[in-house]
This record gives C-alpha cells, structure tokens and sequence, in this order.
C-alpha cells in the first residue's frame, strides 16, 4: 500500500468522529459532534494569530485537528463526569494507537507526537489548544440550545487554570464567563 492508499484508510477510520457526540448542543438543540468542536476551535486558533505571535500557529491548528482523534472509539466523556479513576487518557491512547496504524510511521509519528504533546500540556502551542479547547465548548454551551437542567454554574470554572498565563486569554476568559452569567440568568427567569 502507497502513502495515498494508507492516508485515505486514515481519513475513512476517523470520519466515525463527525459521529461521535459530546455533551453541547448547538442553536438548533442538536447535540454537537466531536468533529464539528474541532474544527471551530481550529478556526478559533486561525484568527487568533495576530494575539499569539509567539505561537506557531499552523502547529497549534494541527494539535487542535488531532487533540480529541482518542475519542474515535469509545466517545467522548464529559469533563463534569470525569474522575481520576475513569481511565480517559489509557483509552485514548489505545485508540490514537490503534488508528494510527492505518497512516505510514512517519506520519503517524507526527499525528501522535502532536496529540501527546497537548495533552502534556508543556508548550507554547499546547498551552494555548488547551485553553481555546475550553473556551470553545464553554462559548458552544452558552450558544446551544441545552437541556432545562443544563449546568451553567460549572462553565465558571471549568479549565480557568488554563487562561491564567496570559492577559489576552484572561481577557477572554472574562467575556466568556460574562456570557455563562447572562446564560445563568436568563434560565432563572
């Protein structure tokens, strides 16, 4: 099998991630895939690149494209149900191993040495992914048209650690937890 054959099994073995849902709904109230939130925050990191020159930017969107492939096969669990002990990151892995198998080992190399690097959370690019992950899923869940029992009141601190190296992302962070106040008070009305 060439390099065109192995990457087309790669784009077929992934695209179950346009499937795979996560626990935000979008204006219409259908629930968003995992696919459609990393694609926004790719676009999120492309406009960005003006606050971020110190950024590879082109890196930071590729980490964005791949920071959730773990997700592929066992779906994403929400970061409110989360635990110490649920394993996340041993079945990502698996998975990322797992699919990456269909690329040739100098790209899947890459694709899993940028997955790794996010989740390490230790660069410049990583640091960045991460908090626009955040900042994405909390603008998507002050968007969407959610559940009566929807829990804004979390959105005020989930991933706040992530914006506090940099007084851009505060500044964001800011307007975002703005918007999940007026969310919060609109549903108490």
């Amino acid at each position: 099998m060439n390099n065109t054959n192995q990457v087309i099994e790669f784009i077929k073995e992934i695209e179950n991630l346009k499937s795979v849902t996560r626990t935000a709904w979008t204006k219409t109230g259908r629930r968003e895939s995992t696919a459609e939130h990393s694609w926004r925050l790719a676009m999120l990191l492309m406009v960005l690149e003006e606050d971020f020159k110190d950024v590879d930017i082109n890196k930071a969107i590729k980490m964005s494209l791949v920071h959730d492939l773990g997700e592929l096969y066992d779906g994403d669990i929400s970061a409110k149900l989360q635990s110490e002990d649920d394993n996340k990151s041993h079945m990502e892995e698996r998975a990322m191993k797992r699919m990456l198998t269909t690329l040739p080992e100098s790209l899947s190399g890459k694709v899993y040495d940028l997955w790794k690097e996010y989740n390490e959370c230790s660069t410049k690019e990583a640091k960045l992914v991460k908090a626009m992950d955040k900042l994405e899923t909390i603008v998507q869940h002050n968007q969407g048209k959610n559940p009566d029992d929807f829990d804004y009141k979390f959105n005020l601190q989930y991933g706040k650690k992530y914006f506090e190296y940099d007084d851009v992302l505060k500044s964001m962070r800011n307007i975002i937890d703005k918007d999940t106040n007026d969310s919060i008070n609109l549903k108490n009305k």
